[in-house]
């Protein structure tokens, strides 16, 4: 048995891709996924997948390509499209990899408040060129580190007038991105 979690972008925010939570866990088990427990009303929900069953090579690496994850990402996008007809954009990680993800914070211990850090999370690696032009708009109160398929934000002064609050990553680098704040991928590590 592998634990994995899913992460659901933009639902439950501004009306328009309303998911309950509830439906969400019975479309999960519905799938043959096992001890399915979702985490509050953004989209994030944890679920055991039989060894075998899913087609993952590695869970445990937060490195790499959606490839690893592919086949789970495809089969929750499609059950998501069929049941709530929604084009939802999902984002899976191996549990292992929730907890290499909160032990490698590059910003740890240079923030004062969890409220400071987000994780956003990509389906694929960041092309080069594109991180180049991310890390050039940093300052001193808003940085970024990209490691493997996350984006690290120490967001100093908060979201609303960050990059990340402007949707810089999405609508200038195109990059799809679903963002957590720091105390919610450490729940995510329980989930």
């Amino acid at each position: 048995m592998t634990r994995y979690i899913a992460l659901l972008r933009g639902i439950n925010v501004g009306g328009n891709t309303k998911v309950s939570m509830p439906e969400l866990k019975v479309l999960f088990e519905s799938l043959g996924f096992e001890s399915v427990k979702t985490y509050i009303n953004s989209g994030n929900v944890g679920f055991d997948v039989k060894a075998g069953k899913s087609g993952v090579s590695s869970p445990h690496g937060s490195k790499g390509s959606v490839g690893e994850e592919s086949p789970l990402v495809e089969q929750i996008e499609q059950s998501i499209l069929k049941r709530f007809s929604l084009p939802i954009q999902v984002m899976v990680r191996g549990q292992k990899a929730i907890e290499t993800i909160l032990s490698d914070n590059p910003f740890a211990g240079e923030w004062e408040s969890h409220k400071e850090m987000h994780v956003l999370f990509m389906k694929d690696e960041m092309p080069k060129e594109k991180e180049e032009m991310l890390l050039e708009k940093q300052t001193t109160d808003e940085r970024f580190a990209v490691r493997g398929r996350e984006i690290y934000c120490h967001l100093r002064l908060g979201v609303a007038d960050s990059l990340l609050g402007k949707g810089f990553i999405e609508k200038n680098l195109k990059v799809p991105i679903t963002a957590r704040n720091w105390r919610t991928v450490q729940k995510l590590a329980e989930l």
